[in-house]
């Protein structure tokens, strides 16, 4: 079933209800479920007038706008598949990604088509589409306003609908290939965690819950802002269009909730009519939580665990943390994730990430299996996780069968606790075992992360040392030798104080452990260095 019919379906039960709010430079522009419908129709038959047919692959480098959802929706009634690559990354991963799945088509912002001018790549595109008036690109509502494409194109649930790239910092960028039938499943997962109310306002931050909240019936407030950087987006507009829209709920990054608690919370200003805060696409530190609560006093506020090939896996709210479990979190116990959601099969093996996993009978992945309280790696299995990637390109080394169930290895460390709630305790790649003995990362991040100085923390082994990484909120009157005599059980080596720890581009929530490293390496030539 094409993904495409959900929508549609919106559309015919509440055509005049608001799907859309986006705003830029301060001016709002609105969109109801029938005039998105239309609008996607419209473009549909451009499209399919200029060639673009199912299994057509159309590269995407549009900003969180009303015209990406327009386009998109456009897409899938095709058949056609959107092609997502983080432009960050830089060109040679752009054009790495091309070569992986050439696209037909290109559709992009008007600073995205100087790509045309950069990329040997990009100019091979046979198509260019914009959501302008730019020279050589055809403006996607540039055909006549009758021209619709009424008819969703009838393809497989397993037909491909989106691909993202991952980074490729590690080796070679991997494309995740998300079906119409795995769109439908995460739509399902989603639903049941985010549990969405039809016809209310929700501030939507991550691109793939735009989709989640259109399929419910649920008006997404576009934030004026920058979402390629949400840890030094301006959150002032933001507040205001949450008051202005009366905005019940919102999912957000770690980085986007920061700054938005902050400012709330400096000028004694909390956001009343949110009842429903959900955070994620990183680690969800206690004291975000906290400061979540204080700065949206009437909502429920929810950490999620999750990653791009199994979103969501695990949930807690900050009312079902007991003081106990604050108290273990700031003594070295991990960080909680709350209990696996129930569309996925969560387990902890032993740890042998690096070392494929062949098929295996469920007697020999029973005996896999870590007792309570003992650390191992995540493995999850379910409808909406993803069960591979493009030509195979990484199957080895995360995927495996038992029997015919398709397993994920998250690459992330945990522990179940004896109420079968899951303990995260960091990648499996930064695990630290050395001569003192095994240390994990999330024991001595989340514990470190309690304190008001700290911003952000990471441990790490560099030159046969155990490292702790600091960001202070004020680096340079920052004790650092304190955290040495506190955290006496984990062995740190030295402690250092920087002004900015890398994180990941999209979230800037994880840790960037290449870059950081490479910052070690420059450390003596760093103000604010120090052990």
């Amino acid at each position: 079933m094409n993904i495409a019919q959900i929508f549609e379906q919106q559309a015919r039960t509440r055509p005049n209800a608001l799907a859309i709010v986006d705003a830029r430079h301060g001016r709002e522009r609105r969109f109801t479920f029938g005039e998105l419908d239309d609008k996607a129709k419209q473009v549909a038959a451009l499209l399919q007038s200029r060639g673009v047919e199912p299994g057509h692959g159309v590269v995407i480098f549009h900003r969180m706008a009303a015209e990406l959802y327009i386009f998109l929706l456009a897409l899938f009634r095709l058949g056609a598949v959107g092609l997502f690559i983080d432009p960050s990354a830089g060109r040679a991963h752009i054009e790495r990604c091309c070569r992986m799945f050439p696209p037909r088509a290109f559709f992009g912002s008007d600073r995205a088509h100087i790509l045309r001018l950069l990329s040997p790549e990009i100019r091979r595109v046979p198509l260019y589409f914009g959501s302008s008036w730019v020279p050589g690109s055809v403006y996607i509502f540039s055909g006549r306003s009758r021209n619709r494409n009424k008819q969703v194109a009838k393809i497989d649930g397993d037909a491909p609908a989106l691909v993202t790239f991952t980074s490729g910092s590690t080796g070679a960028p991997k494309a995740a290939v998300r079906s119409h039938g795995f769109l439908r499943a995460q739509h399902k997962a989603i639903e049941q965690t985010l549990r969405p109310i039809p016809d209310t306002a929700d501030l939507t931050t991550l691109p793939i819950f735009v989709l989640a909240n259109l399929a419910s019936g649920v008006t997404c407030i576009l934030p004026e802002a920058d979402m390629r950087k949400p840890g030094s987006c301006d959150p002032r507009p933001i507040i205001a269009q949450i008051e202005a829209h009366g905005a019940r709920s919102t999912a957000a990054s770690p980085a986007f909730i920061e700054r938005l608690t902050g400012e709330c919370i400096r000028l004694s200003r909390p956001l009343l009519s949110l009842r429903q805060v959900f955070v994620g696409g990183g680690p969800v530190f206690p004291h975000l939580l906290r400061r979540a609560r204080e700065a949206f006093p009437n909502a429920t506020i929810t950490a999620v665990y999750g990653s791009t090939e199994a979103e969501p896996m695990a949930e807690i709210s900050i009312d079902e943390i007991s003081e106990d479990d604050f108290s273990c979190m700031k003594s070295g116990g991990g960080l909680l994730a709350g209990s696996p959601v129930g569309s996925v099969d969560l387990r902890i093996i032993r740890d042998q990430w690096g070392i494929p996993i062949g098929p295996i009978t469920p007697a020999e992945f029973t005996e896999m299996a870590v007792a309570v309280n003992q650390p191992g790696e995540i493995v999850v299995s379910g409808e909406h996780v993803l069960d591979g990637y493009l030509y195979g390109a990484g199957d080895k080394e995360t995927k495996f069968n038992v029997d015919q169930v398709r397993w994920h290895r998250t690459g992330d460390l945990g522990a179940f606790d004896s109420s079968g709630r899951l303990w995260l305790l960091g990648r499996c790649s930064a695990k630290i075992k050395d001569r003192l003995g095994t240390v994990y990362p999330f024991k001595v991040e989340c514990a470190v992360r309690h304190d008001p100085e700290i911003e952000c923390a990471a441990l790490v082994a560099f030159r046969g040392q155990r490292v702790l990484v600091l960001q202070a909120r004020n680096a340079r009157t920052l004790d650092c030798t304190r955290f040495k005599t506190q955290l006496a059980w984990a062995g740190i080596d030295r402690v250092i104080a920087v002004e900015h720890i890398p994180t990941d581009k999209r979230h800037n929530a994880k840790i960037d452990y290449a870059e950081l490293d490479s910052l070690l390496q420059r450390c003596r030539s760093l103000k604010g260095c120090g052990s």
